[in-house]
């Protein structure tokens, strides 16, 4: 199947799309030119000037139903995402169940955007006026997306932004366009209008490039590596920006903790999506006492993961993205052994698929531990001092969200205090996260924050009343 939107009359070619575990081709789509990023915007501007002025239950009744209409589709979406990109089913059909409460989410939020009265009269200047301020919405928004959520990371672009008034040119991961396309169809199913939200697809180099240098978009938000979305911010000029980037997440495990209930949990953060999440368990400080234990139990519950074919409804772990990207993993693995670390299970690759691999023995200078490594790669360190763990947790140049498994409150509190991140989970890994929650990082890991009601804030402007009788 070729699809293509109104604004893609110049595309360029197709983008074949396959199956990442078979390598069948399962579907493909138009690839759009400049040009055709060029007459995207120029199309929603237009619709702009009527969506934006839509009143909030009509924005809400489009979201809510479009809510319906994933959840109606979910088996057939959870397919689409189980292809295209190489998720266990059980994760994709997560995933729609996620973007079903996220736009879900938008819908009442669209019912409750507001500003708020100032007290001018604080100021002797002010006295006698009145003063409030509403929130509007931006016009054109500029949404690149990745591969590893197709559905759930592209609902939190669009939804929020449909829920003020904005429209969108969205840009998904050349890799997993699918399941993007056909959420358009369900949102044109549930009343969007032609031109509120278009989605274009093609290289980050030409389609991603020209939608981020266009003067008319007002903001950008992206999700992807830190070096790409520096690249955006020289480019972008006076945009706003929600920058969702990298991560290479870490949680300690404190012998106060349920260890023996803690180690599936961890498995499962670890290894959920191939590794591919921004929010994984890829660096695991495990308190000395209790180490030989807890890595017993955490390889024995990994063994039992069952790798293959992602459509199978029992698979565990599925393909990862591309081979590309498994031989890259490989590589990490294969220089830790080499500088001393141990594998204590898996490290074997076919095709795209990486076996769930644990490693020990690693130092903080290692590529698996230091850098981001978005693959079924888990790294397990032993501590004996609580403070030393919180400065190893906490030197990563990363800062997306943290764990800490303890029933120590004073523990807690420290950890909350100290660590640098975006979000701490106490007694959870890193990997947590629930879709009305703010979500976002610190350090190399970006810029805004996400989660419906927070995405609405950085996609509206605060305009000032203010009025003298």
């Amino acid at each position: 199947m070729i699809t293509k939107t109104k604004a893609q009359s110049k595309s360029v070619g197709q983008i074949e799309v396959r199956d990442k575990y078979t390598g069948e081709v399962i579907g493909r789509v138009a690839q759009a030119s400049p040009e055709d990023v060029r007459a995207a915007i120029g199309q929603a501007e237009k619709t702009f000037k009527d969506y934006g002025q839509w009143p909030a239950h009509r924005r809400a009744a489009v979201l809510e139903k479009a809510s319906g209409l994933l959840a109606k589709n979910k088996e057939e979406i959870a397919g689409i995402i189980a292809r295209e990109a190489g998720k266990a089913w059980k994760y994709a059909a997560i995933e729609v169940d996620r973007a079903v409460e996220t736009f879900k989410f938008a819908a009442e939020e669209a019912k409750r955007i507001h500003g708020e009265t100032v007290p001018l009269d604080a100021s002797g200047a002010g006295e006698g006026r009145l003063g409030f301020y509403i929130r509007t919405p931006i016009g054109v928004i500029a949404a690149i997306s990745p591969f590893n959520f197709p559905l759930n990371l592209v609902a939190h672009k669009v939804a929020p932004a449909l829920a003020v008034g904005n429209t969108v040119v969205l840009k998904p991961a050349t890799t997993t366009p699918l399941t993007a396309l056909k959420l358009k169809e369900i949102l044109q199913e549930a009343g969007l209008p032609e031109g509120a939200l278009i989605v274009l697809v093609g290289s980050g180099s030409t389609v991603g490039n020209a939608m981020v240098e266009d003067p008319r978009p007002a903001m950008v938000t992206f999700t992807g590596s830190p070096s790409v979305g520096e690249a955006i911010t020289k480019r972008a000029g006076l945009k706003k920006l929600i920058m969702e980037l990298g991560n290479n997440g870490g949680t300690i495990v404190e012998p106060d903790a349920d260890w023996r209930a803690t180690a599936s949990r961890c498995v499962m953060s670890a290894f959920a999506n191939s590794g591919q999440v921004c929010l994984s368990l890829q660096r695991l400080y495990v308190h000395q006492e209790i180490f030989k234990p807890f890595t017993d139990a955490f390889i024995e519950a990994t063994k039992k993961l069952k790798v293959g074919n992602p459509v199978q409804k029992d698979c565990d772990v599925g393909p990862m993205i591309t081979e590309e990207e498994a031989l890259r993993a490989e590589s990490w693995i294969k220089e830790a052994v080499s500088q001393g670390a141990k594998i204590l299970t898996g490290g074997k690759r076919k095709g795209a698929v990486l076996e769930p691999t644990v490693l020990i023995g690693v130092t903080e200078k290692m590529k698996v531990m230091c850098q981001e490594v978005f693959a079924p790669v888990v790294s397990i360190v032993p501590y004996s001092d609580f403070d030393q763990a919180l400065k190893w947790l906490g030197t990563s140049d990363y800062g997306l969200q943290a764990g800490v498994f303890t029933s120590n409150i004073s523990k807690a509190l420290k950890a909350i205090q100290r660590l640098n991140v975006g979000g701490v989970m106490i007694n959870d890994t890193s990997i947590f996260r629930v879709d009305h929650m703010p979500y976002g990082g610190n350090k190399l890991s970006g810029l805004g924050r996400e989660g419906v009601r927070y995405a609405v804030e950085e996609m509206t402007n605060i305009r000032m009343v203010v009025i003298k009788p």
